[in-house]
């Protein structure tokens, strides 16, 4: 009887091995193929406006709506509770989570969190502004889009408004208004054009200043106030130019700055004959979403 538990045991772990019998199994995949999103161009004066809708550019998460999942632009799942989620259409959507204007930081955090908060989430809106999957026009799309946010009937879930400008003056007094306000700036969309992955003149971005990203490569020490902290950073644009950011920290981001080897975000104003930003000033780490 011994004899043939021993053999059993045997031809058990040679049919399966001991990791496949005894090893937990997987955790989830908490990612999808990164979304083919439209982006856009920057706004330079000269464009007719009257053929191009207008909104306020959110200070959010960008958000793409697969019918099942929120995935952001690298692939990554938003957990949201599923009383966000429920009220959401089985097709494509693609816009923001927000919770207002200034609270970028706030909503990072929250929708990064592998098990939802979901009193967190009852601050948030998913702000909708385009039809990927809509082969028509954005003029069509954005019928078709306030159609569907009405039939979804969710305060939660809402359609970014758009509007219309005739001449650069009236667009930059808008873009002035939105800054007061606390916005971060004014998207303008050609009711002419498609959805097409990648960036398009379509698609653009009027702000007051330029941003783009760079990888950290050093960390200065601060000096005075800054004594024992970061002073600045030295980081590096995909072109290869080497530059130090010194302002926009918070005192926190300071005593916790962005690590050497990740991406962040900066503002500047222009370039400088040498072809390095000018005063560019610290705007946020970029995450993995």
């Amino acid at each position: 009887m011994k004899f043939c538990l021993i053999l059993f045991q045997y031809l058990l772990l040679s049919a399966f091995p001991f990791s496949l019998v005894f090893s937990s199994p997987p955790p989830p995949d908490n990612t999808q193929p990164s979304p083919a999103l439209l982006l856009a161009n920057i706004y330079q004066p000269g464009i007719t406006l009257e053929d191009y809708w207008l909104s306020e550019k959110l200070d959010g998460v960008r958000a793409f709506w697969n019918g099942k999942n929120f995935i952001s632009r690298q692939g990554n799942i938003f957990h949201a509770p599923e009383w966000f989620l429920s009220p959401l259409p089985k097709l494509a959507l693609d816009g923001e989570l927000w919770m207002g204007r200034g609270k970028f930081e706030r909503l990072s955090g929250m929708v990064r969190r592998q098990s939802p908060d979901d009193s967190g989430w009852k601050n948030i809106k998913f702000m909708v502004f385009d039809l990927p999957d809509n082969a028509q026009t954005f003029d069509r799309r954005l019928k078709q889009l306030k159609k569907i946010v009405r039939d979804i009937n969710a305060p939660h879930i809402q359609a970014v408004d758009q509007t219309k400008v005739s001449t650069h003056e009236a667009l930059m007094k808008k873009l002035d208004d939105i800054i007061q306000q606390g916005g971060e700036g004014l998207m303008l969309h050609a009711g002419s054009s498609f959805y097409k992955k990648g960036r398009s003149d379509g698609l653009l971005k009027v702000k007051k200043h330029f941003d783009a990203e760079a990888i950290v490569i050093k960390h200065l020490p601060g000096k005075g106030k800054y004594t024992g902290i970061l002073g600045s950073i030295i980081v590096e644009t995909a072109n290869g130019k080497r530059f130090k950011i010194g302002s926009g920290f918070s005192d926190n981001e300071r005593k916790n700055p962005p690590a050497i080897g990740s991406t962040i975000t900066y503002k500047y104003f222009g370039l400088t004959n040498k072809g390095t930003p000018r005063f560019a000033s610290f705007l946020r780490h970029r995450n993995s979403h």
